[in-house]
């Protein structure tokens, strides 16, 4: 085969995991488009497939599994003919998979994404060129009018229950001239919110002698981009001088997204988290007097090993006393090659299911409670999509991240990704209903 003939086969590609991992993608995805193959979402008529894995969790593995076992199908039984396997999976468990998965072409390492074009033309037999494409350049795989934007790699926070620094390695800071490379392409290309994603975004710069509100200040200078959102900020370094900036400042959303994980003291130490009972409250207490515009996002572990009722119980009151707007949980994953695999009195699956439901019982009343503050009020909202099957649009104020928050109904005509004054005007489980002001 020569390289003509290769050009004319069709790629797609199985997104999983966080949104860093679509970053990486959306990288790889902009070289294969760039070289000259057709990118589809049609797995069924496409030649070649990649599988962007997760490996954070076990259900993640589980479905990252199912998702190369579809893409083998595709190959056995289908038009497919070469399946390619990166992301996170690979750099976890990649002799077993290559003795499990023969029928998987290659694992790509993914500190090899930039060589994705070589692979392929090696597996075809191709003589192989020289080909790069910019680093800042990417193909979007979510709505067009907001992107994620991934300023560091790894993370160096050595979590007890976490396996992303031996996945991902030591926390590194990209370049602020290289992020704003990249925003300005993306505002160039219609992007007007930009979700700003690391494992720990608050530590940006630290190996680089720099910092997240340096980088900030640089973002929103950027012609185009009218919102900035920040994800995972750990809570020992959220500062007085990144929330004044946040609260000031007109193109950062008033949203906050913390992963505090826990508030005993005991789980917290048992965690590895650096951060205490006392320093979270006197962070909450702050956010609540002083900042009380910025909405808060948080996510817990419940029935982490050695969690006893009471401290369960606790977490349950700090909720009920904090009222946090948007939380998510997660039970407690033993994951291999972590500290907290060998930690004695592990907790029941029952009993860390049954917390689970009682907390996310919880957190809904708070929800509702919080959400039904804000009828009546008016808010400019972005709108992400319509909803052929349900016949209305869904929109997001700044209180509201992409696809785990509450959203807003617009049943009136109004245009894709554009920006809109809207009175919330009712609440129900699907989100908020919103009527453009």
């Amino acid at each position: 085969m020569n390289k003509e003939e290769l050009k004319q086969r069709k790629v797609s590609a199985f997104n999983l995991g966080c949104d860093k991992n679509r970053v990486d993608l959306e990288h790889i995805l902009y070289a294969l488009k760039e070289y000259g193959f057709t990118i589809t979402e049609d797995i069924d008529n496409a030649e070649i497939l990649f599988v962007n894995t997760c490996a954070f969790i076990a259900p993640a593995r589980k479905e990252a599994i199912d998702a190369i076992l579809t893409a083998i199908h595709e190959k056995k039984y289908g038009k497919a003919e070469k399946v390619i396997v990166g992301g996170c999976l690979p750099q976890r468990n990649l002799q077993e998979l290559r003795n499990a998965l023969p029928e998987v072409d290659y694992f790509l390492d993914f500190k090899n994404n930039d060589k994705i074009i070589s692979v392929i033309e090696e597996l075809y037999d191709v003589k192989p060129t020289k080909f790069s494409v910019p680093d800042y350049k990417r193909v979007l795989t979510n709505f067009p009018h907001f992107a994620y934007l991934k300023i560091a790699e790894g993370c160096s926070n050595a979590c007890a229950y976490c396996a992303i620094p031996r996945i991902r390695g030591r926390f590194r800071s990209t370049p602020i001239e290289m992020l704003v490379k990249e925003a300005k392409e993306l505002a160039n290309n219609g992007v007007k919110e930009l979700i700003i994603v690391a494992q720990d975004v608050t530590r940006y710069g630290e190996d680089i002698e720099t910092n997240l509100i340096s980088l900030l200040k640089e973002l929103v200078k950027i012609k185009g981009i009218e919102w900035i959102r920040l994800h995972y900020l750990y809570p020992e370094l959220v500062t007085d001088e990144l929330l004044d900036f946040i609260k000031n400042q007109p193109k950062m959303c008033k949203y906050v997204d913390i992963p505090l994980q826990h508030i005993d003291d005991i789980v917290l130490k048992n965690m590895n988290r650096r951060t205490s009972e006392e320093q979270i409250i006197n962070l909450m207490d702050k956010l609540k007097a002083n900042y009380p515009e910025i909405s808060v996002r948080s996510t817990f572990i419940v029935g982490f090993p050695g969690e006893t009722r009471a401290q369960f119980k606790k977490l349950c009151n700090f909720l009920k006393k904090y009222k946090l707007e948007n939380v998510g949980f997660f039970p407690y994953f033993r994951e291999p090659n972590t500290k907290a695999f060998f930690y004695k009195k592990q907790i029941s699956e029952f009993t860390k299911k049954r917390r689970l439901r009682k907390i996310q019982d919880l957190q809904g009343d708070i929800a509702i409670f919080n959400n039904i503050s804000r009828v009546g009020q008016v808010h400019k909202v972005i709108v992400d999509y319509y909803d052929d099957e349900n016949k209305y649009f869904v929109a997001r104020t700044e209180f509201c991240s992409p696809n785990v928050d509450f959203c807003v109904i617009i049943d009136s005509n109004v245009e894709v990704g554009k920006f809109y004054n809207v009175e919330l005007t009712d609440l129900s489980e699907l989100g908020y209903r919103g009527e453009v002001k």
